[in-house]
């Protein structure tokens, strides 16, 4: 198991628990401490968070901005990747194309999903695997999609 899933299954069985890895994730990774993601689903293949509507994240129509959005996507895509790659891999992010479909009015539940063959595909000197993104908000409108790729390659002894 890898060390963010371990600590996700620790950390989620406490009282507090998603708030406490949601705030240890992000002084993994300061640039994501700014919308304040809270973790709610973390396994193999698949992560959420939730980016509260707030007024640090809006722009100047009072709707979460499309920086927050693609930061929290780019943090569950980062969970899941981290829970999900086996251990002789290491990923790194290469590229990222999202559509802002609706306005983001409410906090926004971003998801990251891929398919169990992806982490397993033959390596090689690496290959690109795309992680499927979105944003929705709380009545179940998508606002952004898209897909995140990264780049898979061997694990450096």
């Amino acid at each position: 198991m890898t060390a963010v899933l371990d600590l996700w299954r620790k950390t989620s069985a406490l009282p507090l628990g998603h708030r406490v890895f949601s705030l240890a994730f992000s002084q993994k990774a300061p640039y994501f401490a700014s919308i304040r993601p809270r973790f709610t689903v973390i396994e193999p293949d698949r992560a959420e968070l939730v980016i509260p509507k707030r007024r640090r994240v809006h722009n100047h129509l009072g709707t979460v901005h499309a920086i927050a959005l693609c930061n929290g996507l780019e943090a569950a895509m980062g969970a899941l990747a981290e829970s999900t790659i086996p251990r002789d891999r290491r990923w790194i992010p290469k590229g990222m194309e999202v559509a802002y479909t609706a306005k983001a009015t409410t906090d926004i539940t971003c998801i990251a999903e891929t398919d169990p063959g992806q982490w397993t595909a033959e390596l090689g000197d690496g290959y690109d695997l795309p992680v499927r993104v979105r944003g929705v908000r709380t009545d179940g409108t998508v606002v952004v999609e898209g897909e995140i790729r990264l780049w898979i390659s061997p694990r450096k002894a």
